[in-house]
């Protein structure tokens, strides 16, 4: 099972005190939007294997959007940072490298 720390109020969750939102940092269209963009945005996912960057929500708890690193095959977390926030924070990015030397780093 997976535990996460949301950092808005700081409360170590299960993952079923979360609700999982899908990929992290990608662009999402809606109503409006081209057929060909909301596609994209609906049906193609990275799915990688290794590091993953994802949205949560501490559904459970304070009820605030949150992203997390973790490793898609350990279910190790590297670590959870604000959903404000265009890419993963540069300590974040620090901490996988140093873990796993071959991660070819954040790519949006």
């Amino acid at each position: 099972m997976l535990l996460l720390t949301c950092p808005n109020c700081g409360i170590a969750a299960e993952e079923t005190e979360l609700g999982a939102g899908g990929e992290a940092h990608i662009t999402r269209y809606g109503a409006g939007s081209a057929d060909d963009d909301f596609e994209t945005y609906l049906f193609m996912r990275k799915n990688a294997r290794g590091v993953h960057f994802e949205r949560w929500r501490h559904s459970n708890g304070c009820g605030k959007w949150f992203h997390a690193a973790r490793c898609t095959m350990t279910l190790e977390v590297f670590g959870t940072y604000s959903a404000q926030t265009f890419e993963p924070p540069k300590d974040l990015i620090k901490k996988i490298k140093k873990k796993r030397p071959d991660w070819e780093g954040f790519v949006k």
